[in-house]
């Protein structure tokens, strides 16, 4: 018997459209252009007003040192840290973070700025208005950071006005940097010399500022033991430091109260130089190493000479 046919119809496959040959495909990939936008920023012009407070605003960046110094001086001078602190000094560590030297830089700085404003005391450096130059005004602009005033603390006045303005000069009319200002220091002293004031025998205190020898020294009390031009050799508990006299302040005492110290500074000396030395002994030494007042209370002579005896050390008292 014959099968019949099928019913289903056969639908033809539709003729697929040629594939481009390969040389066609790279001629059109390669007529593709790719274009990039570049936006252009505008510089947008401020406000008078706005003007106005960008230069507010910058002149409480710039003065910022010259403000913290100015209030730090008030605070000392009123003594406003005596309800919480005993000193100064503990009271900047313990509500600013500052160490011993920090404060009293920015004190100085602070005075020196008093004194470079009386050069040009109708003008600031932030009048936009104006057209400032070192021939209109004799000074161009004040110092901007404590660093810029450093150098200048070992000039007097008149002096530091002068430095200043050559300063100023040197960089054409712009803020000048420390290091310029301690150039222009260091050439005008070498041309005017200041008498050494000091005596040999005298009590000062070290006054580290930028010296590295005395990093660590700030407060330390010594003897003077050589004076030079202009430089001293100090004897300390802990060693003989030669100094510039801007790293010295005297302690101002009679001549009883410095041969007391003297003597006290022979005897930490001689303690210092035991080898084999208790950290207590250091405890006392760094402690009385910094106590620059020509007495001993009865605990602390009480414990001198029992570390004394200790390391069977004797001293002869002078007359």
């Amino acid at each position: 018997m014959t099968k019949p046919p099928s019913r289903r119809k056969t639908t033809a496959a539709a003729s697929a459209p040629p594939k481009p040959a390969r040389k066609q495909l790279l001629q059109e990939t390669s007529d593709v252009v790719t274009v990039e936008v570049v936006a252009v920023e505008v510089p947008e012009e401020l406000t008078q007003q706005e003007q106005s407070d960008r230069a507010a605003l910058e002149q409480k960046v710039e003065t910022a040192f010259y403000e913290a110094g100015c209030a730090l001086r008030e605070l000392r001078d009123r003594r406003l840290y005596r309800s919480t602190h005993k000193t100064f000094e503990e009271y900047c560590k313990d509500r600013f973070g500052f160490e011993r030297r920090h404060p009293y830089r920015l004190i100085e700085a602070a005075s020196v700025v008093d004194n470079l404003k009386k050069m040009c005391p109708n003008w600031t450096q932030n009048d936009v208005s104006k057209t400032v130059t070192v021939e209109t005004v004799g000074i161009p602009i004040l110092p901007t950071s404590e660093g810029q005033v450093r150098p200048l603390t070992a000039l007097e006045p008149q002096q530091q006005q002068k430095a200043w303005q050559q300063a100023v000069e040197a960089v054409g009319g712009k803020v000048p940097t420390g290091r310029v200002v301690k150039d222009v220091v260091d050439k005008i002293r070498e041309r005017t010399p200041v008498p050494n004031p000091y005596r040999e025998g005298e009590i000062c205190i070290l006054l580290p500022k930028d010296n590295p020898d005395l990093r660590g020294k700030g407060g330390y009390w010594g003897v003077v033991s050589h004076v030079g031009d202009y430089s001293c050799t100090v004897q300390t508990w802990d060693g003989d430091y030669t100094v510039k006299i801007e790293h010295l302040k005297s302690l101002e005492l009679l001549d009883d109260d410095c041969k007391f110290m003297q003597q006290l500074c022979m005897r930490l000396k001689q303690l210092h130089t035991v080898g084999s030395r208790d950290e207590a002994v250091d405890w006392l030494l760094q402690g009385l190493g910094k106590q620059a007042k020509p007495y001993l209370s009865s605990l602390q002579a009480r414990l001198l000479v029992a570390m004394e005896r200790e390391y069977k050390l004797s001293w002869k008292q002078q007359r």
